[in-house]
């Protein structure tokens, strides 16, 4: 509980206004309905939001201390009134969420509430298992990304030793990314794999897919498999050797069969009678293969994780199961 007494200059504004000030994380929802519960008091009474405010009056918030913060990236879940995530699974370690298109996972820089991190910490925050004042410097991370027009499972960690873990094994390579996407043409073999080295401009944030070794680049693997084709368009899965920037979109446009809706790599042409916004780009199941310990999280080795739904597979190739 924090409490202020009305000076001269904060003299006749509305309690609504003096609480948004003196609170910056406070969403505004929250804020009316913490006022509503009398969790904000003047003169040790409740009072309605267009209370006008008095010098002298005694103003007592019982507002949790991490809401006097200034908003920064690290603080942006205390601005999540409502969490909006589809949770795949969920123990006392780990969170898989199902990503969607459009959403970022990280702030791109400036500051932004409505990333999945966020929604993941505020979801955490508010069925109080993860309680940041207990904490002196973890807080809930992302073990993995997925650009933001891209969907797909990201993998959340609740603990330090469960996030220490995964990572090392990302690193390792002892998960298996699969993903659906959805190309001009058919390919041809059916399937196969995709090798070469990708080159990152990172003026363009683009990646470029070199048949053979480049000073900078650095060597990419994707095996494919061709699930279904109509409409000139084929439905095809890959599964990441290496997981490389842009890795898919840019191997699959140098092999002559860009992603529908790709800006980036694709053909505006090619994606004419197409409506699709951004890359129709999956990553719809997740297995893990441990191939060493996993400590903590033994538990997981062999089991597999798939999305109930993908937009696009639904549009362009209706009745297909996936699953």
């Amino acid at each position: 509980m924090k409490e202020f007494i009305i000076g001269k200059n904060d003299a006749g504004q509305r309690l609504d206004r003096f609480v948004q000030k003196s609170v910056p994380s406070l969403p505004s929802a929250l804020m009316q309905k913490y006022i509503r519960l009398k969790r904000v008091k003047v003169n040790g009474k409740g009072s309605k939001m267009d209370t006008r405010l008095a010098e002298g009056d005694l103003i007592q918030l019982y507002i949790n201390d991490e809401f006097f913060q200034a908003p920064s990236e690290e603080n942006s879940y205390l601005a999540v009134v409502e969490p909006k995530i589809s949770i795949i699974y969920e123990d006392e370690n780990i969170i898989l969420c199902d990503k969607r298109p459009g959403m970022l996972c990280h702030s791109d820089g400036s500051w932004d509430y409505n990333t999945l991190i966020a929604h993941i910490q505020a979801y955490l925050y508010q069925k109080r298992e993860w309680k940041p004042r207990e904490e002196n410097s973890f807080a809930p991370a992302l073990c993995n990304r997925i650009d933001r027009n891209t969907g797909g499972i990201v993998i959340a960690a609740k603990n330090a030793e469960a996030l220490r873990i995964m990572n090392q094994k990302i690193k390792d390579r002892e998960l298996d990314k699969c993903y659906l996407c959805a190309v001009h043409g058919r390919p041809s073999p059916a399937e196969g794999k995709l090798e070469g080295w990708l080159f990152k401009d990172e003026k363009k944030n683009q990646v470029f897919v070199k048949n053979s070794p480049v000073k900078g680049g650095k060597s990419a693997a994707t095996v494919y498999k061709t699930l279904k084709t109509q409409g000139g368009i084929s439905l095809v899965e890959c599964r990441l050797i290496t997981g490389r920037t842009h890795q898919i979109r840019a191997q699959m446009a140098h092999a002559g069969h860009p992603l529908v809706g790709d800006g980036k790599y694709g053909s505006l042409r090619k994606d004419k009678g197409f409506d699709q916004k951004g890359q129709a780009l999956y990553s719809y199941k997740l297995i893990f293969d441990f191939t060493t310990d996993a400590g903590a999280l033994e538990y997981l080795n062999g089991r597999s994780f798939t999305v109930d739904k993908v937009d696009f597979v639904e549009k362009y190739f209706p009745g297909y199961d996936f699953h």
